[in-house]
């Protein structure tokens, strides 16, 4: 009899390789011909805790059976498996769910690249709209310190959806089988209604491999998704290691040249550790993006290489690209004995996939790359006034244009990668623009406070705190609700702040933290520079606003 024998991903690679190789040694005795073509097999064996949702073993006995007993009694197992074996209907996953009418129980996930902001909003959101339609709802937020709010078996069981909103990749295993619908922070922050209605519409069952689970709509999709949970990843590393090198530089701009000192230790852990790992770390997590634990081997390499090539961050982001291709396609299209499958992650993916990308970024990338980032690392440090000024303003008002949306992190992403050749410039720029709409905002309530209702002046003083820690999405309420007034006034205001930041020659050694990063000594510089640039920004932004805003009560009686 061709049986076909399935070991559930997730048991563990020595279990797994254990199993398989007592099943295909018992299966000779019990006259059984272990294959790997689900099309011919007469019979599946399954090891582990579910069937999984697969077409091709429609109309075939199959048998479900724990790894612990096929392991201690093969032989048994197999025997127990041909007398037990029952046919099988796998669910149509390729179709919508019809969810039942009624209030229902959902769990959300939410995540964006920094976790900080976009995570807890759409948290707050999702939360919201769900309890105003008279749903029990829980969202776990994947944010910078972890999972928060954690679903449990028993409410992923309990669920009727589940609603993921996030900008990067996840482990989402908890919910195969589960229908499940997929958007993006943003959509689900500022469209929550209409996306809660899709999901009802659209929710399909999740498989946890993730291959054919219907995704949806979603603003962070491809290559750019992919980059984004790289820079997530690396975000934590560059403002720990700029902290560190900010903190040496407070004992003197030199003083770190001095061996055995605190400030050459600090440089040490911050320079020599933290921003080494920058590019690897990035590199690496593009490529498990791609191709998820394969990936992450070639990436680091891939980023090590990009490292000592000197190609930088272009480079790394190549490498993490490249790996993570490379492996998902050796993963994909290898196919091997079953008896060697369980050697494909642990050595084969590992060694061809580094292989490639190793001589790759060696031979090919690593040169023409380092040049072309040689060449724009020298442009940057040397370029006049006005080519500093128009750069400044172009990447202010990136960061003013969508509130955390695609523009703002390409822009954002940009100036990180910049950090890693020791240009600080650009950086500053972008965290100073970035603060502008949320404190605009809040500074338009004040002055204007008439023409704003009770919740929109408490909206305001919210988004004051956030924007004083360099959390663009603050303006998005005001921006959703006003956008033809907000977003221009905005952009301005984020433009001057950019273009000031950039002429008085502002440098930042950490990307994240708002005015909060000036308790670090030599964090920022010059430090009245910058204020005035933040300040001349959020002025103009929230002044205009304030005269082109119109009052809610003129508003409504338009509306009646």
């Amino acid at each position: 009899m061709k049986t076909l024998l399935i070991i559930e991903p997730g048991l563990g690679q020595a279990r797994a390789y254990l199993a398989k190789t007592l099943l295909t040694s018992a299966a000779a005795k019990a006259r059984l011909q272990i294959i790997d073509n689900p099309n011919d097999a007469d019979m599946a064996i399954v090891v582990g805790t579910a069937i999984p949702a697969d077409n091709a073993l429609n109309g075939k006995n199959v048998y479900l059976g724990d790894i612990n007993r096929a392991v201690q009694h093969p032989e048994l197992f197999l025997s127990e498996a041909k007398g037990k074996a029952k046919p099988y209907t796998a669910p149509a996953n390729s179709a919508p769910v019809e969810l039942a009418q009624g209030p229902k129980r959902i769990v959300a996930v939410t995540a964006c690249p920094t976790g900080v902001a976009h995570t807890f909003m759409a948290a707050e959101a999702i939360e919201t709209e769900a309890k105003k339609r008279g749903w029990w709802v829980k969202v776990e937020t994947r944010g910078s310190v972890g999972a928060g709010n954690a679903i449990t078996a028993e409410e992923v069981a309990a669920a009727d959806l589940v609603i993921v909103a996030a900008d990067i990749e996840v482990d989402l295993a908890k919910f195969a089988g589960k229908p499940m619908y997929r958007t993006s922070t943003g959509l689900a922050l500022k469209k929550t209604a209409q996306e809660l209605d899709k999901a009802l519409v659209e929710a399909t069952p999740y498989e946890a491999a993730g291959a054919s689970a219907k995704e949806g709509k979603k603003e962070s999709t491809g290559a750019y998704r992919h980059l984004l949970t790289g820079v997530s990843f690396m975000l934590p590393m560059v403002v720990a290691g700029g902290l560190c090198i900010a903190l040496s530089f407070a004992f003197g701009i030199e003083a770190f040249k001095e061996p055995g000192t605190l400030a050459a230790a600090l440089m040490q852990i911050g320079g020599g550790s933290a921003f080494a790992l920058m590019v690897p770390v990035l590199a690496g997590y593009i490529a498990f993006s791609i191709a998820d634990r394969p990936g992450l081997t070639p990436g680091l390499i891939g980023g090590m290489l990009a490292v000592s090539t000197g190609s930088g961050f272009i480079g790394g982001i190549i490498a993490g690209f490249l790996a993570g291709y490379i492996a998902k396609l050796i993963s994909t299209k290898l196919k091997l004995p079953s008896s060697m499958e369980a050697l494909k992650p642990i050595l084969i993916i590992p060694l061809l996939s580094s292989l490639v990308v190793g001589l790759a970024m060696i031979y090919l990338i690593g040169t023409p790359v380092a040049k072309i980032l040689e060449g724009l690392t020298h442009w940057l440090q040397t370029m006049g006034t006005a080519n500093a000024v128009l750069l400044g303003a172009i990447l202010g008002g990136m960061m003013c244009t969508d509130m955390g949306g695609p523009v703002n992190k390409a822009a954002y992403a940009f100036g990180v990668g910049l950090l890693s050749t020791q240009t600080y410039a650009p950086m500053a720029a972008i965290m100073a623009a970035g603060m502008v709409p949320p404190l605009a905002m809040g500074l338009a309530t004040i002055v204007a406070r008439r023409k704003f209702d009770k919740a929109q002046q408490e909206g305001g003083k919210a988004a004051m705190v956030l924007g004083l820690c360099f959390i663009t999405e603050g303006a998005i309420p005001f921006a959703a609700r006003d956008p033809m007034r907000v977003l221009p006034c905005c952009i301005i205001g984020g433009v001057v702040t950019g273009a000031i930041s950039m002429a008085v020659g502002a440098k930042l050694m950490a990307p994240h933290g708002g005015l909060f990063v000036l308790l670090i000594p030599g964090a920022i510089t010059p430090v009245v520079g910058y204020l005035i640039a933040i300040v001349a920004g959020t002025l103009l932004a929230g002044l205009s606003y304030a005269f082109l805003k119109r009052s809610e009560t003129e508003l409504a009686a338009k509306t009646a």
